[in-house]
C-alpha cells in the first residue's frame, strides 16, 4: 500500500514540477480530475488531450457499428453493410479521416507521435468502451506492419493504438499477425484494385482458437485490411473478430494505408 501511496505522489510532485501537455497542441492540460469540458462520449480518465483537442479529435457524426459507415440506420444492416461483402463483425471508429484528426494520424507515422497515438487510443477506448465491453474482447491484436516499412519509419501507429486500449481495458495485446509481403501502399491503388493487394498479406503467428479478437489499426478506408485480417484470423481458429481504427476515410480516395 504504501509503495502505490509513494508512487502516486511522486507522480503527483512531478506534474507540480512539470505540467502535463496536450500530446495534441502541447497546450497546459485542465487540473488532474477536472473533465467539466470534456464530452461524456470521450471522457477517459488519464487521456492526455486538452478539451479543445478533444472537440476537435473526437467529434463525429453516428456511424453503423458494423460498416462504420455514417448511417441515419437505427441498426445494421445499413447501405455500407450491404455494399461490404467481407468486413468485421463490428466497427469502432473515433472520426472522420480529414482535418485535425487526418493531421494527427500522419503525426503518428512518426517515432515522435507515439504519444499522441496512445492518446488517441484512450479517446477510442472513451468512446466505446461499452462496445468493446459488449463484443467480450479476448486480445487486442495491431495490424502488422512490414519489418521493412517498420525500420524506415521507426515506429507503428496501429502498435501504438493497440498497446494503449488493451492496457485501458484490462486486456492482453499480442502481435497475433504479421504482414508476410511487403505489399505496396494502399493509396497507390484505385479503391476497387485494393482488395486484391492485401489478399494473402497476412498470416497468423499465435494461437487464437476460440478466442474474440479485436483488431486495431488508424484509419479505415475501404476495410480491405481489415477484412484480410479477419480472414487469416478466422480460418486460424478465432470465434469472432472486431476492428477499432482512429478514422474512416469516409469514401475518401486520398485516406492512409488501409
Amino acid at each position: 500500500m504504501f509503495h502505490r501511496l509513494g508512487g502516486r505522489w511522486g507522480a503527483e510532485g512531478l506534474d507540480v514540477l512539470v505540467p502535463p501537455r496536450c500530446a495534441a497542441c502541447q497546450g497546459d492540460l485542465p487540473p488532474a480530475g477536472d473533465e467539466s469540458s470534456g464530452s461524456a462520449a470521450t471522457a477517459e480518465t488519464g487521456v492526455l488531450v486538452c478539451p479543445s483537442c478533444r472537440r476537435d479529435l473526437a467529434h463525429d457524426s453516428p456511424r453503423c457499428g458494423v460498416c462504420g459507415e455514417r448511417s441515419g440506420a437505427a441498426a445494421p444492416p445499413c447501405e455500407g453493410c450491404r455494399r461490404m461483402r467481407h468486413r468485421c463483425a463490428g466497427l469502432a471508429v473515433l472520426g472522420s479521416y480529414h482535418g485535425e484528426l487526418r493531421s494527427a494520424i500522419l503525426r503518428c507515422k512518426r517515432p515522435s507521435g507515439e504519444p499522441l497515438a496512445a492518446a488517441l487510443g484512450g479517446l477510442l477506448v472513451g468512446r466505446h468502451r461499452k462496445n468493446f465491453t459488449d463484443w467480450r474482447v479476448d486480445l487486442v491484436v495491431p495490424v502488422p506492419m512490414h519489418w521493412s516499412r517498420r525500420i524506415v519509419r521507426g515506429t507503428s501507429a496501429a502498435d501504438e493504438l493497440a498497446a494503449e486500449i488493451a492496457s485501458r481495458l484490462a486486456l492482453p495485446c499480442r502481435p497475433a499477425l504479421r504482414r508476410s509481403v511487403a505489399t505496396r501502399m494502399q493509396n497507390e491503388f484505385p479503391i476497387e484494385a485494393r482488395r486484391g493487394n492485401v489478399a494473402n498479406a497476412f498470416q497468423v503467428r499465435s494461437d487464437v482458437r476460440g478466442k474474440t479478437i479485436l483488431v486495431v489499426d488508424d484509419v479505415c478506408t475501404t476495410g480491405s485490411t481489415l477484412a484480410a485480417c479477419s480472414s487469416a484470423l478466422t480460418v486460424s481458429g478465432a470465434s469472432a473478430v472486431y476492428a477499432a481504427v482512429v478514422a474512416k476515410a469516409d469514401r475518401s480516395p486520398d485516406a492512409g494505408d488501409d
